[in-house]
């Protein structure tokens, strides 16, 4: 599994992600996001408790912000490889890397087409048509 990259390496990366999504005119793209866990082992917390690992963490927990483009080596496909990035958040540097974030996506997204429903909905509306007729 490779490293997490540094948060401004991630922007860029993510970035020109987005951008030869653009160029090609389709493809797909995922972003998750997963909080991290502390190292149960490490850990001094009794297990008395049935619920302890429901119990909300003392201190904030990092977050793992992922980055794909979907890419898979199937038979199907071209054999290209996948795009992986990832970085770590910490809690102190949420506010400022969400804001960063939300930049990049916004501008990654101006390209993006409205899908064009007007087939699907005159089929609908034909369909409503001949059920009224029916009564």
């Amino acid at each position: 599994m490779s490293s997490h990259t540094s948060n401004d390496e991630f922007f860029i990366k993510l970035a020109s992600l987005l951008e030869t999504r653009q160029q090609k005119g389709h493809g797909s793209i995922f972003l998750t996001q997963k909080r991290l866990t502390h190292d149960e082992s490490t850990s001094s917390k009794p297990a008395d408790s049935p619920l302890a690992d429901l119990e909300p963490p003392s201190a904030p927990l990092p977050i793992l912000i992922r980055a794909t483009d979907g890419n898979s080596q199937t038979k199907d496909r071209k054999k290209s490889e996948k795009i992986k990035l990832s970085t770590v958040v910490q809690p102190d540097d949420l506010e400022s890397f969400y804001t960063r974030y939300a930049e990049i996506c916004k501008q990654g997204m101006q390209a993006l087409k409205k899908r064009d429903r007007s087939k699907r909905k005159k089929q609908k509306q034909g369909k409503k048509k001949t059920q009224d007729d029916k009564k």
